[in-house]
């Protein structure tokens, strides 16, 4: 039997079918490729995320501590001069009674 095609059609099939192959087993390598640059880009990402968190969170700390520090500090001192002023109206009063009673006694 003659083959009525042409002489390297064959060839040719399979050279377009290496080709086909060629060009997906690239676009493979290239979604690979691209998937895994998107990950390690994600996760880059991810870990600036939770170091700025943790520096965020350090530095809410660090403020929370020194405004604590303030409030204790301003309450001393507020207890103080109440306390002071409690103690002067007290002493005040003890010396004005005793005085009252000394009067008495001698008058």
């Amino acid at each position: 039997m003659i083959d009525d095609k042409p002489i390297g059609v064959a060839l040719n099939r399979n050279i377009a079918r290496g080709e086909a192959t060629e060009k997906e087993l690239d676009r493979l390598i290239t979604r690979r490729h691209e998937a895994r640059v998107s990950s390690e880009g994600e996760r880059q990402a991810e870990e600036m995320w939770q170091e700025s968190v943790k520096r965020y969170e350090e530095e809410r700390l660090e403020m929370a501590h020194l405004e604590w520090h303030a409030f204790h500090c301003g309450q001393a001192e507020r207890h103080r001069a109440t306390l002071q002023a409690l103690i002067e109206h007290h002493e005040s009063e003890a010396a004005r009674l005793m005085e009252a009673t000394n009067q008495r006694s001698l008058g």
